[in-house]
């Protein structure tokens, strides 16, 4: 939604802008300067990147403009479902916990947990180093390498798409006028017109310099930011688990161990610790 209202604010400042200098807006309108620009953006971008990439940046398109961050409920049910595996690993039949980590769709624990389930990366982090803690000859200093190499390689996995749409940002003034030298070249084509169809031609040329750095500072450019800040922030359910599982591998209660988590969420998001035990304390007792 704020990608919307942005645009709208910036298209209605400058045509608005525009208008009031005594522009005509129907000089702006130059669909083949446009086609060579966003064509010329879009062959580049294929070629720079692999088929992968290419996807990925679809799905984060997705992300930032339905802003699919972490919500509250998302923090709370990783925060549930570490106490109960921790709980489990502290209890008497901890062996029973295997069953949970190795088929995490199947099992009751996990099934409390909706948002985690649907996160299959999230679920399989979490197993993962709950089968090592497990294990039980794994030392805290080789886990907390461990998992600070997986989430550095996560996080760069992730933020390909955003170098990608960067990329794509910083070529389209270059390309805007590559549009705008066609431009002059067919108006060159032209000397022999009237001067105000030559006029005509010069000026559409020209759009093609503003059209390359107005989509390049004012659309690709923000989107790429908005969705470094999403994948971002859903590394964070990462960072939440790695130092959750550290705290109570060095010896930290359950509840305490979740202490290092919560304050792992940004402020403005963080639930209260009131919160967080109301809700592992439902989850318990429905357990």
């Amino acid at each position: 939604m704020t990608i919307i209202i942005g645009l709208v604010i910036t298209l209605g400042c400058m045509l608005g802008g525009f208008v009031a200098m005594g522009g005509h807006i129907e000089v702006i309108w130059q669909p083949w300067e446009y086609l060579i620009i966003c064509g010329a953006a879009l062959g580049t971008f294929v070629v720079a990147n692999p088929m992968k990439t290419i996807k990925d940046v679809g799905r984060g398109l997705v992300e930032v403009f339905r802003m699919l961050t972490p919500k509250p409920r998302e923090y709370l049910d990783v925060l549930g479902v570490l106490h109960a595996l921790m709980r489990e690993l502290r209890g008497p039949a901890r062996n029973e916990l295997e069953r949970h980590i190795e088929k995490p769709a199947e099992s009751p624990l996990f099934q409390r947990f909706p948002t985690v389930l649907l996160n299959a990366d999230l679920t399989t982090f979490v197993c993962d180093y709950c089968r090592l803690i497990l294990m039980g000859n794994a030392r805290t200093h080789e886990i907390e390498a461990l998992m600070d190499e997986e989430i550095e390689t996560m996080r760069h996995d992730k933020l390909k798409s955003y170098h990608a749409l960067v990329t794509v940002s910083e070529g389209l003034p270059a390309l805007g006028i590559v549009a705008a030298v066609l431009g002059v070249i067919k108006a060159m084509g032209a000397l022999d017109e009237s001067p105000e169809i030559l006029g005509s031609l010069i000026g559409a040329a020209l759009v093609g310099t503003f059209a390359g750095i107005f989509f390049s500072y004012a659309i690709v450019a923000p989107v790429a930011a908005k969705l470094k800040i999403v994948r971002h922030k859903k590394m964070r359910l990462y960072v939440i688990v790695k130092q959750t599982l550290l705290a109570f591998m060095n010896g930290a209660m359950p509840q305490v161990a979740l202490e290092h988590g919560r304050k792992t969420i940004s402020v403005y998001e963080r639930p209260s610790i009131d919160v967080v035990e109301q809700q592992t304390f439902a989850a318990r007792e429905a357990a």
